[in-house]
């Protein structure tokens, strides 16, 4: 997991080759104005999520880990907590995996939350158990899928 701000994502990009297609979206996007949906930046790769959250307390937020892709998530319009838990000390360790969603969930509360606010990014791999949109209002995100192996 890594947790920064967006001014400083350019030092991430050698940890996937794929980041640098996320680096160059985001230079030449603003998320803000982009609208709530789906957006495929380069095939099934790098794919975009603009989402809108409902609000969601902690008890709320499953656990949920991912296979094929990581997860770069971006709050917009508010502070959004998200739960970390390492997927090997998530239960139960035989959760039924939904190849088609590629996504897994676990059971119980996450380990430790952070605050992400707007101007900050979370990234979630394949390891990372996370409770993403904790929040009492809802947020406008935007989810970044991208290829595990490039």
């Amino acid at each position: 997991m890594v947790i920064d701000k967006l001014e400083n994502f350019e030092h991430y990009v050698s940890l996937n080759p794929l980041f640098a297609v996320v680096a160059d979206y985001l230079k030449a996007h603003d998320l803000n104005q982009l609208e709530v949906g789906k957006i495929s930046i380069q095939g099934d790769e790098v794919r975009l999520n603009m989402a809108e959250t409902k609000p969601k307390t902690k008890a709320d937020a499953k656990l949920e880990a991912h296979r094929d892709y990581i997860d770069i998530q971006i709050p917009l319009s508010g502070v959004e907590v998200m739960g970390y838990t390492p997927t090997v000390d998530c239960q139960p360790q035989d959760a039924a995996y939904n190849e088609a969603k590629d996504i897994l969930f676990y059971e119980g509360l996450a380990e430790s939350y952070i605050d992400v606010k707007p101007g900050m990014f979370a990234i979630f791999f394949p390891e990372d158990g996370h409770a993403p949109g904790v929040t009492p209002t809802g947020v406008k995100k935007a989810i970044f899928k991208v290829k595990v192996k490039a």
